[in-house]
């Protein structure tokens, strides 16, 4: 089975360990990325098993505008995987190429909220919709709000993924030390400083906490300067550390550095947090997590973590407080964590789901290309 793949979240180098899976279980895969997203180069890896074919790519880093300028040329594979919103530019180009090359074609989707898109955007979502052979939801509710869009053709829920050889737990003392951080309880976020993400919600939370705290903010991001203003007003600037960017490879040993992962995203009118992976990489590493109530984090970490009412800092802060006081409670997340990741978010999971997919597509499209399939390893 021979896939084209478009996918500019496949930059990144950790998010490209399905596609490893995916080709051990016999799919000829090659990926269309962008030489770089926003500020971030393409990470590459000898890891790599597919083929990365690297292309001009406009506007990035924005989700609706962005697009390849160079010449496709006909596509030479039995399928393709976009895995780009169905309402964007990318889409709809790769989508007119596919139906002028009578090539089966998938979409994919995180908005977790019901929206109506201004033209051209809903123009392009409408011909997604007419002319692709199934979509992928990241989410249960994500799949609903598909089918409240008008879109009845098959839908698979294929969550994210990690490869947990990558993602485990590991002494990371020189970092902590190199961080001066040896005495210190952790307290960490990785992500965007966007306004979703209400960060001043920690570092409020961070204020009602004693001085053993720190908060070590790892990402980049519009919100920076309010928040460092926030933090001096609430004099808690001294125990803030802030980390601009790290390779994605470096991800682990930060998850190890931090004794408890927050993620305190906030419903905006017209967002919220759609999954949350720095949760499971956090699970993985059984580092114990506390979320809010927005959007899927609940679902993501189930029983192997903490929630609290989003926006409420009186409630987050007191969960921390029993985090740091209690190290069987920590231990217990922890280990429940894992086996959570382990049972449901791991790279070989997602990727024998694509697989179930993509046969499944093929098999209606083609009597032949069903028999092609009887020789994968599954």
């Amino acid at each position: 089975m021979k896939v084209l793949m478009v996918s500019k979240a496949s930059t990144v180098a950790v998010h490209r360990g399905r596609l490893r899976e995916l080709v051990k279980l016999g799919v000829d895969l090659t990926v269309i990325v962008p030489p770089r997203w926003g500020n971030h180069p393409l990470e590459t890896t000898e890891a790599d098993e597919c083929e990365l074919r690297m292309l001009p790519c406009w506007f990035t880093p924005y989700n609706h505008f962005h697009f390849y300028p160079a010449r496709i040329g006909p596509i030479d594979a039995d399928l393709v995987y976009l895995e780009e919103e169905p309402w964007s530019l990318v889409t709809h180009q790769f989508m007119r190429l596919c139906v002028k090359s009578n090539k089966p074609a998938i979409f994919a989707t995180w908005q977790n909220v019901c929206k109506k898109y201004p033209f051209p955007f809903n123009l392009f979502e409408r011909y997604t919709f007419s002319h692709a052979m199934a979509g992928v939801a990241g989410t249960d509710e994500i799949k609903e709000i598909l089918r409240t869009k008008g879109f009845e053709k098959p839908v698979s829920v294929i969550p994210h993924g990690l490869d947990p050889d990558m993602f485990f737990k590991r002494d990371v003392t020189p970092l902590r030390r190199r961080l001066g951080l040896e005495n210190a309880f952790i307290i960490g976020f990785v992500g965007r400083l966007s306004v979703i993400k209400a960060l001043p919600d920690l570092i409020r939370a961070l204020s009602l906490l004693p001085a053993p705290f720190v908060l070590v903010i790892i990402g980049e991001g519009d919100c920076r300067a309010e928040l460092e203003r926030l933090a001096v007003s609430l004099g808690v600037a001294s125990r803030i550390r802030w980390i601009p960017w790290i390779s994605s490879l470096e991800v682990p040993d930060y998850m190890n550095l931090l004794d408890v992962l927050v993620l305190p995203s906030r419903t905006m009118p017209k967002a919220k947090e759609q999954f949350g992976r720095v949760l499971i990489e956090a699970m993985a590493c059984e580092k114990p997590t506390v979320g809010s109530t927005s959007g899927g984090i609940p679902h993501v970490i189930g029983d192997a973590g903490l929630i609290f009412p989003e926006g409420e800092v009186d409630a987050l802060a007191a969960q921390l407080r029993s985090l740091q006081q209690n190290a069987e409670l920590r231990a217990r997340l922890g280990s429940k964590g894992r086996a959570r990741v382990l049972a449901n978010y791991t790279n070989k999971k997602i990727a024998e789901k694509h697989l179930n997919l993509f046969r499944e597509v093929l098999a209606r499209c083609s009597p032949v290309a069903d028999n092609r399939l009887t020789g994968l390893r599954s």
